[in-house]
């Protein structure tokens, strides 16, 4: 694995947590983290991006 499928991972996981409190406990722990505004934005959209990365990498990996 690469510095980018490390990163990936991270906010794959950090993605799935954050579902997982909201759903949950109505608790969103990103908000929490960085408050309502942009920033928030950029990470829903890394944790997304990072979630479309992750299904290509699981049918292009080698076996």
């Amino acid at each position: 694995m690469n510095t980018l499928d490390y990163i990936t991972w991270i906010l794959v996981v950090v993605g799935a947590i954050n579902w997982g409190l909201v759903g949950a406990f109505k608790y969103n722990l990103v908000e929490m983290v960085f408050g309502v505004g942009m920033i928030t934005q950029w990470v829903y959209i890394l944790v997304g991006l990072s979630g479309v990365y992750a299904f290509y990498k699981m049918f292009t990996m080698k076996k």
